[in-house]
């Protein structure tokens, strides 16, 4: 049986430690993703999920509890250990695109992979495969000015998933497009998520678009609770 792609256990994360004015955000967070597995978080603003995602993602640590990727303990880890683990294994979507305005679309999904190592040739095969998958390889020449908040977005979800990593952590990626432009763009990635078969941990306001995977939880005072 193979590792769970992610696994938190007994995350704690308090800011301003000692201080009065003291706040818990993650109280003894325990959370397993199976391969595979496309998990909804959902929360308010100001619960603490990008907190959560920050943590499970490896840009923050926790101040107790352990986080593992695919079976691997990042516990104590050096920073470039854990940078080598993020920049492999984990895809990062936020609800704003954060492209290089400079750059094409397939040059932004280029810029990861040559950073990983990746030939440039490899690197342009893969781009524009990951491009047609979302619909919008016609697209590649064009720089984030010119494309649609749909498009802008789609190209950061190809961005994401550039390094194929195992675990794809997303805040929100849907939440500064319409309606019907969000659920456009969310099925374009879920359709990509379960083609790759990576595990997803989502995070969304929208309970339409979190009752479309796997299962839902809740984060509610700190703590993770099944929807």
């Amino acid at each position: 049986m193979n590792d769970p792609v992610l696994q938190l256990e007994n995350i704690t994360k308090v800011y301003n430690l000692g201080k009065p004015n003291e706040v818990q955000v993650l109280r003894g967070i325990d959370l397993t993703l199976a391969a595979g597995e496309v998990v909804a978080l959902v929360a308010p603003s100001g619960a603490g999920k990008s907190t959560l995602l920050h943590i499970a993602g490896l840009l923050d640590t926790p101040d107790s509890g352990t986080v593992r990727i695919a079976g691997d303990d990042m516990t104590g880890q050096s920073d470039r250990r854990r940078t080598r683990i993020r920049r492999s294994d984990v895809g990062f979507i936020y609800q704003f695109h954060h492209l290089l305005p400079e750059f094409s679309a397939l040059e932004n999904i280029l810029l990861p992979q040559l950073a990983n190592g990746v030939p440039r040739a490899q690197a342009g095969i893969r781009a524009l495969a990951l491009l047609e998958k979302v619909g919008i390889a016609p697209r590649a020449d064009h720089r984030p000015a010119a494309l649609s908040g749909g498009e802008q977005q789609r190209v950061a979800f190809c961005r994401a998933l550039a390094n194929a990593p195992q675990l794809l952590l997303a805040d929100e990626p849907t939440g500064n497009l319409d309606p019907a432009t969000s659920d456009q763009v969310f099925a374009a990635l879920l359709d990509l998520v379960r083609e790759t078969g990576l595990s997803a941990l989502i995070a969304t306001h929208n309970l339409d678009l979190a009752a479309r995977m796997d299962r839902q939880i809740r984060l509610d005072s700190g703590q993770l609770v099944p929807v």
